[in-house]
């Protein structure tokens, strides 16, 4: 059986920039909005969140969206109370529904429910194991202070912020 294919930046050991990432990012999803060509005002937040995707080597399968923002609450400065306020700032709150309404794009509202309800088992283990991992983490990566990133390494990025251990492959 051969294997799937998977975008570089998910390779744990990626040598891209984050900028290449990014763009590698939008190429192989091409089904998500590019936050590129959104309102300045709250595309700031989305691409915060596709950096999340990119330096955490994580892909836009639903597995992975449901790890994704936990994965970012113990790992970055972005942490659950922010991601709180962000969702009552009327201002930023458009930019939060342009990634759920991309989801229920790709999967259909019941499509959504049925595939978070059958990926939540095999998830939970593993958001525990993260969880223990990450319980004494003191350095967080920048999660909306992205752009001083964008020309340095995954590889350098995940080792400074101790993110390898994180990343399966």
């Amino acid at each position: 059986m051969g294997q799937r294919f998977r975008p570089c930046y998910t390779h744990k050991h990626s040598t891209q920039t984050l900028q290449q990432g990014l763009e590698e990012y939008y190429q192989v999803n091409s089904h998500i909005t590019d936050v590129r060509e959104l309102p300045k005002e709250f595309a700031h937040i989305l691409m915060a969140h596709d950096v999340s995707h990119v330096v955490l080597g994580c892909e836009t399968t639903m597995y992975d969206e449901l790890k994704l923002l936990p994965l970012t609450f113990w790992t970055s400065d972005f942490k659950f109370r922010d991601y709180i306020r962000t969702n009552q700032d009327p201002k930023i709150k458009p930019a939060i529904d342009i990634m759920y309404n991309d989801l229920i794009k790709q999967y259909g509202l019941l499509g959504l429910y049925s595939s978070i309800l059958l990926v939540l088992p095999p998830l939970l283990p593993e958001l525990l194991t993260i969880w223990f991992k990450n319980r004494v983490r003191r350095k967080y990566y920048p999660f909306l202070d992205y752009e001083s990133f964008l020309n340095r390494s995954l590889l350098e990025i995940r080792q400074e912020y101790d993110l390898l251990p994180l990343i399966k492959i």
